[in-house]
């Protein structure tokens, strides 16, 4: 569904863009990522015969040696992936739990009102790296030891830094400089490395030669994590070595919701990908077409329904084990008729509160897709920018913040506990619609990174599509407005002025978006032949295909 399968009207409402790419076809697979170096690794692999998932591991592993702020081995991983030979889609919730040694009682003893945000008291077992070998295990063709093979070449041999990265790293450099390893591995001369410059991490490199030789149970309860236990405990962090140990991913059954003849999926909690469709089954009734893309009313609606959806994730969202509410009860048809009836089309709410209870960060995202028709949705995140901050010395890597994911408030779901998997920003979406003879096909693989504008971002990027008719690029090129707080809107420039005006009359608090807060985005469609494939333009990053 592109430009031609939509109604006049919404054509013209096409929306200004951030950038003039072009969408990249290609006949046989493709790669999307954040930066030309990871795209044109898993490119590389698809080229060689390999299939989607070793290209999404490959490129994952580059993209934690060439973006080390945003994700890598220290952080979580979330996948949806289309296997062509099932005919079905399958999800892995590749994220960690807290430390055995963590309890609210222990933070409110060392004095902590709030959860810690950085250091050692925010690292929780990283599941990154077990979650690039179960992919691989189950449904890759190369060995992790292969697929880690490009990145081990360019940590230790080096690379320049692309532009986008180079700022973000300076932006985040502060938060390693106070700790020895961070300080050590990515502060040069204590400073980031500028746009251009040559950056090695040759600590990463010997960590993925290790992992490569023995295994991830060397880091998964042997000498490696033994290493990493050791040091985070000792600057006061909960984890033991027996916690990494007994860390697994787990395959997950995807949840969805349908809209205008696709569905879209994403994972169940601990993330927040239910808010994305909470947020589809909401705007079910409305012709979002008529109200114009980007205008007043569109963004107003589209904000006010975004606030609903995560007021629910403060309310019912955590780990699976502790949620009162499962997933089906906030995408039910009484509970998503009592979140409608709660909008307003005059006046902008600040703080609705959640929908009733039953009665009875920063990212990557990428995708790849392959000849033999397999899609991957794949997100990695340390969470903040370099995470907690710690780098044990000698390992080149760095260790999320995830445990900042959860609540001091008592009794609920996500209320910080041992053992216990945080509320999680990163979200992988998929999206499906049915073909000839009612059978589900694969349609687009897609994801908006960053933190909480991920769903909302989901979701704009889906009605451009789907409701304006975009093709993927435009799609993603699109001027996007993110919710912060309260009636605290940021808006990105192309956003008009009389659309602006319309807001504040409404009551929203109005700012602007810088392209970096917006999020980035990649996508790959499955065409009758080939593939379409976008990236986005506020990132370094590219699609390619062959």
């Amino acid at each position: 569904m592109f430009l031609a399968d939509v109604p006049a009207h919404a054509q013209a409402a096409r929306a200004p863009t951030m950038a003039g790419r072009s969408t990249v076809y290609a006949p046989h697979g493709a790669v999307a990522t954040s930066q030309p170096l990871a795209t044109a690794a898993g490119l590389a692999v698809l080229q060689r015969g390999g299939n989607a998932i070793d290209a999404a591991v490959t490129a994952a592993a580059v993209l934690n040696v060439v973006e080390p702020m945003m994700t890598g081995m220290g952080g979580d991983l979330f996948s949806l992936f289309w296997s062509a030979k099932e005919k079905k889609l399958v999800g892995l919730n590749a994220s960690g739990r807290s430390g055995s040694l963590l309890t609210r009682d222990e933070l409110v003893k060392r004095g902590r009102k709030s959860m810690p945000v950085t250091g050692a008291e925010s690292i929780t077992v990283p599941g990154a790296l077990a979650g690039w070998a179960d992919l691989l295990s189950k449904y890759g063709t190369i060995t992790l030891a292969q697929a880690l093979a490009p990145a081990i070449d360019l940590a230790e041999h080096g690379f320049p830094v692309t532009p986008v990265i180079a700022g973000d790293w300076a932006d985040y450099v502060d938060a390693v400089k106070a700790d020895e390893g961070g300080r050590t591995t990515f502060a040069v001369d204590g400073r980031a490395p500028k746009a251009g410059e040559w950056f090695r991490n040759p600590d990463l490199a010997a960590t993925f030669r290790l992992i490569a030789k023995e295994g991830v149970g060397v880091f998964y309860g042997g000498s490696l994590g033994a290493k990493v236990a050791g040091q985070v405990q000792k600057l006061g962090g909960f984890i033991t070595l027996d916690d990494l140990k007994a860390h697994h991913s787990d395959w997950v059954t995807p949840i969805s919701v349908p809209f205008k003849g696709y569905r879209l999926y994403e994972l169940p909690p601990n993330g927040q990908g239910i808010a994305a469709l909470e947020m589809l089954r909401i705007l079910e009734p409305f012709d979002l077409a008529k109200l114009g893309h980007n205008s007043a009313e569109y963004l107003h609606l589209l904000i006010e329904v975004k606030k609903l959806a995560y007021a629910d994730l403060a309310q019912f969202v955590g780990d699976p084990k502790d949620m009162k509410a499962p997933s089906s009860h906030l995408l039910s048809d009484p509970f998503i008729a009592e979140r409608r009836s709660h909008l307003d089309p005059n006046k902008a709410v600040s703080r609705p509160e959640p929908g009733p209870a039953l009665t009875a960060s920063e990212t990557i995202y990428l995708t790849t897709a392959d000849q033999y028709g397999n899609m991957v949705s794949l997100i990695n995140s340390l969470a903040s920018g370099f995470g907690s901050g710690v780098v044990v010395p000698g390992t080149g890597v760095a260790l999320q913040n995830r445990g900042a994911g959860f609540t001091m408030t008592d009794g609920l779901p996500n209320t910080v506990g041992p053992k216990k998997r945080p509320f999680h920003t990163i979200i992988p979406a998929f999206v499906t619609k049915t073909g000839a003879g009612g059978v589900e096909e694969p349609w687009m693989s897609y994801g908006v990174m960053g933190g909480a504008m991920q769903p909302q971002g989901h979701v704009q990027v889906l009605l451009n599509m789907l409701v304006f008719g975009m093709e993927p690029q435009a799609a993603l090129d699109a001027a996007r407005f993110r919710h912060l707080n309260d009636n605290r809107v940021a808006l990105e420039a192309p956003i008009t002025d009389s659309a602006r005006a319309g807001l504040s009359r409404l009551g929203h608090e109005l700012q602007m978006l810088a392209p970096g807060a917006a999020g980035g985005a990649q996508a790959i469609i499955r065409l009758p032949r080939g593939y379409a494939a976008a990236s986005d333009p506020r990132k370094d990053g590219m699609a390619a295909g062959h």
